[in-house]
């Protein structure tokens, strides 16, 4: 049977190694709500905590109507988390229930799981943040950036024996009218008359990444903030 801290270590692993698979993240349309992250879009395994308290189970993140209560030492299914609760199924007094519970009333066998678990809620959210904004930080993977900006304009990637490591760009192109002034022979007024169409660059993101992790952001041309964000990288456990 898996330890919690060796599924805590590969749930992290997965999100380091997202790019080695070309299949999109696993999203359902009912996992809408922004400050929930659904455990299932980044990893395939399944996460067991222990109730070691009696826990009221109920309908919503932030309470409301009861479900039920989970009995002290009840396995639950970790489904999603937020900041302040977690949403588990398991077998309640009652029934299989599924519903929302406070995530100090469960426990790990690895003490620093749930210490943890926080930080992959606060990585996640830094990530829902900047793709909703079409942005990258250093610390993403390849997979996230590609969530954010989609495919690379150019890309550049070298493999050694420590692994894989590149850039890429992603340029953005607008059309730039070129005109040029036409006197009319019989009337003698002067016009403009459309010469060529040029496209242009606007702006170039570079990215380089080592191993599927952004290490570097440079802006050819910049019209946001100014400064590079950086968040944690995806947290991998060696013992």
């Amino acid at each position: 049977m898996k330890t919690a801290t060796s599924i805590l270590v590969a749930l992290f692993a997965a999100l380091a190694t997202t790019e080695q698979s070309d299949a999109a993240p696993k999203k359902s349309l009912l996992n809408n709500d922004p400050d929930v992250i659904y455990l299932n879009e980044h990893i395939n395994r399944t996460i067991h905590l222990l109730v070691i308290k009696p826990a009221t189970i109920y309908a919503t993140k932030k309470g409301g109507r009861k479900l039920g209560t989970f009995s002290p030492d009840t396995k639950v299914e970790l489904i999603a988390i937020t900041d302040r609760a977690y949403r588990v199924k398991g077998q309640a007094t009652h029934a299989g229930v599924s519903g929302w519970i406070s995530p100090q009333l469960v426990a790990s066998k690895d003490k620093n799981f749930i210490v943890n678990l926080k930080k992959l809620y606060e990585r996640q959210m830094a990530v829902k943040e900047l793709i909703a904004n079409h942005e990258v930080a250093i610390g993403m993977t390849l997979s996230e950036v590609r969530q954010s900006l989609g495919e690379p304009t150019e890309t550049e990637v070298k493999q050694t024996r420590e692994g894989e490591s590149g850039q890429w760009d992603f340029v953005i192109t607008e059309e730039q009218k070129h005109y040029r002034t036409i006197r009319d022979p019989s009337t003698g007024g002067i016009y403009r008359q459309l010469s060529h169409i040029t496209t242009e660059e606007r702006s170039r993101t570079t990215i380089e990444f080592d191993n599927n992790t952004v290490t570097s952001v440079t802006r050819k041309k910049n019209n946001g903030p100014g400064r590079v964000r950086i968040i944690p990288a995806p947290v991998i456990f060696h013992w």
